[in-house]
């Protein structure tokens, strides 16, 4: 998987840190946001599909209704759409019970620990108990102080915003850190803010949603991820 320029590539950082997203990378979350959307734009009678759920993550709620109002309604949401739409949406997610974590990824993070190497999260949720939640899936393996959640930043992906603020808080440059993400717009975030990308397909895009995005290396799954990582912290880090 990994070619002469990809090898070329990681052995010019000098990696400190690995940025990870959270829905379609730590959690096989997608399946159920998916759902939600697409229940919540039919009780407008709004056609929103599975794929289209796929293409837009990584947008805010209000973001996502707005775009879909311009194209299929012909009007601007207002932000009583934004807040009922997206009320509807996360009361049904919800009710789908808990998503479980990623396979794969475990292996994914002991090597990246292992290695010395820190982690972050970079996510445009809201949850007021994420990091409860991290603790609970990934014991000891995340801290309070190296995440990005929606109450850091003005933008959020596709807006480099998130990748930066990341940066900032580890106080790292471009080429100390890499990013691994799932979703197309936060590839595009994550290319903006000058970062090595590796898009791990967990869900159902065409592996050319991601590429055209900026990824310097995609990845068809979560397994074949995994059995690069060694090789590609082993070139990244000095």
């Amino acid at each position: 998987m990994l070619n002469h320029n990809i090898k070329a590539a990681l052995s010019s950082l000098d990696l400190r840190a690995v940025l990870f997203d959270m829905d379609g990378v730590l959690y096989d979350s997608m399946p159920f946001h998916a759902k939600a959307w697409v229940y919540a734009f039919a009780q407008e009678g709004v056609t929103f599909s599975d794929y289209d759920v796929y293409m837009r993550e990584g947008m805010t709620g209000s973001s996502t209704v707005e775009e879909v109002f311009l194209a299929q309604l012909n009007r601007r949401a207002t932000e009583e759409d934004c807040q009922r739409i997206y009320r509807v949406k996360s009361d049904y997610f919800e009710s789908l019970g808990e998503a479980g974590e990623m396979p794969h990824v475990d292996e994914v993070l002991s090597c990246v620990k292992a290695n010395g190497v820190d982690r972050y999260i970079v996510t445009g949720s809201g949850q007021r108990t994420l990091f409860d939640k991290l603790e609970h899936s990934y014991p000891e393996m995340f801290d309070k102080r190296q995440m990005v959640t929606a109450y850091d930043v003005k933008k959020g992906k596709p807006d480099p915003e998130p990748y930066l603020m990341a940066l900032k808080k580890g106080g790292l440059q471009p080429n100390q850190a890499i990013v691994v993400e799932n979703a197309p717009l936060g590839v595009r975030s994550a290319v903006a803010a000058g970062i090595f990308t590796i898009a791990v397909n967990t869900g159902i895009l065409r592996n050319e949603e991601l590429e055209k995005e900026g990824a310097n290396i995609v990845y068809p799954s979560m397994k074949a991820f995994a059995e690069d990582i060694p090789e590609i912290i082993s070139l990244a880090k000095k």
